[in-house]
């Protein structure tokens, strides 16, 4: 939990008040890796902090799973848009990896931003920045070429190629392992 006070004191300077508020409706919660936390169809219930380990967000095919995001260490994860309508999801959300979650449910969260001064601007700032790595990458499916989103995936986000499997990274840019195979030999 320590984690995320200094993540709050450092991104939102929370007062001491209001950390109390948030904190007393947290419960840590540990799974193991390639652990469903939401699959696809059922309804998000909560919004989590990532402690410790990273997460996957996929729609599930027969012939391939279409791998379509990552969260690590020390970031907010939910299947956010079934959170806020309280909807079925339309995809799964598993762990990569061993993964430690802070979790608060809806109920609390609404409890959060009617208490507390700062809770709203937790939840505008955990949309904005969700809000502007989906266009980003909606923009780069759109205008770059695999091997240029591979690239700049690294420079980006190197924590990839330490927690991700190479047949997510694949997904994620578009391309099948082979193809992800030869962008990485004409790359290297």
């Amino acid at each position: 939990m320590e984690q995320i006070r200094k993540h709050f004191e450092k991104n939102f300077n929370i007062t001491p008040q209001d950390w109390q508020i948030f904190a007393s409706k947290l419960v840590c919660k540990k799974f193991p890796k390639r652990t469903v936390l939401l699959k696809k169809g059922d309804t998000e219930r909560y919004l989590s902090f990532i402690e410790k380990g990273s997460i996957r967000f996929y729609v599930p095919n027969a012939d391939k799973d279409l791998t379509f995001g990552f969260v690590f260490q020390n970031a907010f994860v939910s299947a956010y848009d079934s959170f806020l309508t309280q909807s079925p999801c339309t995809y799964t959300v598993e762990t990569i990896e061993d993964t430690v979650l802070w979790r608060l449910t809806y109920n609390d969260l609404q409890i959060i931003y009617d208490t507390t001064q700062i809770g709203n601007t937790i939840g505008r700032k955990a949309c904005e920045d969700l809000y502007l790595k989906k266009t980003k990458r909606e923009l780069s499916l759109l205008n770059e070429t695999a091997e240029v989103r591979y690239a700049n995936l690294f420079s980006e986000r190197p924590e990839l190629i330490k927690h991700v499997p190479l047949k997510y990274i694949a997904s994620y840019i578009g391309v099948t392992p082979q193809a992800l195979s030869r962008i990485r030999k004409r790359i290297s």
